[in-house]
């Protein structure tokens, strides 16, 4: 199994190898035999890249920068892009980019005004950045926010495209499909009735899953700390939801992790 999307820079670092260490000792079929770690910002890249550089084979990194934040200013912009190019060859994916969906929610409840192009331009240049590298990207963006990240994937022509843990109407999740875009679910697939209705409609070969840890979950995994071994509850749920047998959805599911990915077959 691939935890196809994971922030393993932000766990402690002894929480981070009691977590890791198992995984790698582990032989038993399915079993979790990799994780693609995102980035929030440029250090947070630094740190993925060391911690791939500790795990190779099995941890796979992926660099960017996370929209729910405050913008860098130009210069720390410059550095980042520099730097994800001279990393090109370290990372299997752009990612975590988007838009900031919960932030500008947030302000507007509060009565405060929030200008996301500033957000939509830097989305922009990642999506570019995806295009020249020739890399798959990692895309946070939800309800409406999706249908701007479409706009912008289909004028740059990047058809690989990564919807971590999406949410949204009818019809952006059909243009996701019409486009051949990629859709991971979370362990909140287990008790979220929008994001079950989802996972009927999404086909199977669009599949991924993932923690997105350590963020942590409710219903059957309250009071957890989220790993990466999760998800097997999560292909348990989906091979329910499709009416298939567990192995079959398990099967779909790294075939297509792989080969967005472009990751080896593991022994």
């Amino acid at each position: 199994m691939i935890d196809a999307h994971i922030h393993l820079d932000m766990y402690e670092k002894d929480q981070l190898i009691a977590m890791l260490e198992p995984l790698l000792k582990e032989k038993n079929a399915p079993r979790v035999e990799g994780l693609i770690t995102v980035s929030r910002h440029l250090d947070s890249c630094r740190r993925n890249l060391q911690l791939a550089q500790l795990y190779p084979t099995f941890v796979h990194p992926a660099f960017g920068f996370h929209p729910e934040q405050d913008l860098p200013d130009e210069a720390a912009c410059t550095e980042l892009f520099q730097w994800i190019r001279s990393h090109a060859d370290d990372m299997v994916a752009v990612g975590e980019v988007g838009l900031p969906y919960y932030t500008a929610l947030d302000k507007r409840q509060t009565g405060e005004t929030f200008d996301t192009q500033p957000y939509l331009e830097l989305l922009d240049q990642f999506i570019q950045l995806a295009g020249e590298l020739d890399k798959p990207i990692v895309l946070h963006a939800v309800y409406a926010d999706a249908d701007a990240a479409c706009e912008l994937l289909e004028k740059h022509n990047v058809k690989q495209a990564h919807f971590h843990w999406f949410k949204g109407s009818h019809t952006v999740t059909q243009r996701i499909i019409a486009n051949q875009y990629s859709v991971s679910f979370t362990p909140d697939l287990c008790y979220e009735p929008e994001i079950r209705q989802l996972a009927t409609i999404m086909p199977i070969d669009q599949m991924m899953v993932e923690t997105d840890g350590p963020w942590p979950f409710e219903g059957p995994f309250t009071g957890q700390i989220t790993e990466p071994v999760m998800i097997r509850q999560v292909i348990q749920e989906i091979a329910d939801l499709k009416r298939c047998s567990f192995h079959e959805a398990h099967t779909l599911i790294v075939q297509n992790t792989k080969a967005f990915y472009r990751l080896p077959s593991y022994g």
